[in-house]
């Protein structure tokens, strides 16, 4: 096993025990209590929708999964960029910063109701909006953070090296930067999965994970339900898995989890 795949296996595996023996509990708390299935379905009953639907449910990931890559990308990027203004600009941070929490702190249904009035029913564009606004922040906030929280000595050894502040970012700022933004990647991944989907459920096309969910739900589906909630898990956990691969294969040096701010 190649170092990168030991350091993927090492993060999953805790998740994994975890999930099978919650799944193992519940199985013996719906059988040992006899739970009725409108109640709370058992995870094989929930298996077995799965593999029934397993095509719907693939084609509704690929739906939300596609709002949440597109979002969690252009978030990102513009994160990093507005990032690297702020640190530039002081002023600019005063007027912005205040402004993000702000905009971070109004719930979802709001925003995504503004969103879904400017766009047609069919437009995927709301909820990528929405996506990309949960994940700009929590960008934002940590490489700004990493920009900014540099080792005092480093700056005055290469200030006595008469380092432009160009060469002060390069060799000091943005190396600091990068674990922030991988703790950052791996907050916003698979939050960005989660804001895809419950976008959904304030409107628009209805062909995600979490349109789904609620159709089902409403008919008394409440087992095929589920399985399209497995789904939505499955895609988030493939979203948190890609971002540690990405940081294992650009920062293979690192041995351990870099640190970071959560939001």
């Amino acid at each position: 096993m190649t170092p990168a795949a030991a350091r993927i296996w090492r993060a999953a595996w805790p998740p994994i025990a975890f999930g099978v023996g919650l799944l193992l509990l519940w199985e013996l708390v719906v059988r040992g209590f006899d739970l009725k299935p409108y109640f709370l379905p058992a995870p094989s009953k929930i298996l077995s929708a799965v593999t029934d639907n397993f095509d719907l449910i693939r084609r509704a990931a690929w739906v939300s999964g596609a709002n949440a890559l597109v979002g969690l990308v252009v978030g990102t990027l513009l994160g990093i960029a507005m990032a690297f203004l702020l640190m530039r600009f002081r002023l600019l941070n005063d007027l912005v910063s205040p402004l993000a929490v702000a905009l971070n702190a109004i719930p979802i249904f709001v925003l995504v109701s503004v969103f879904n009035n400017q766009f047609s029913s069919t437009s995927e564009i709301p909820r990528r909006l929405m996506v990309t606004l949960v994940v700009y922040f929590v960008i934002l906030v940590n490489v700004a953070k990493g920009l900014r929280q540099v080792d005092a000595t480093h700056l005055e050894l290469l200030r006595s090296y008469a380092a432009s502040p160009l060469a002060i970012l390069r060799k000091a700022r943005i190396p600091n930067a990068i674990p922030y933004l991988f703790t950052a990647l791996k907050i916003a991944a698979p939050g960005a999965v989660i804001t895809a989907f419950v976008a959904e459920y304030f409107g628009g096309n209805q062909n995600g994970l979490g349109a789904r969910i609620t159709s089902n739900l409403s008919s008394s589906k409440n087992a095929v339900a589920w399985a399209y909630v497995f789904g939505a898990v499955a895609l988030g956990l493939v979203f948190y898995l890609i971002s540690i691969a990405l940081e294992s294969l650009t920062s293979p040096h690192r041995g351990g989890s870099p640190q970071g701010e959560s939001t």
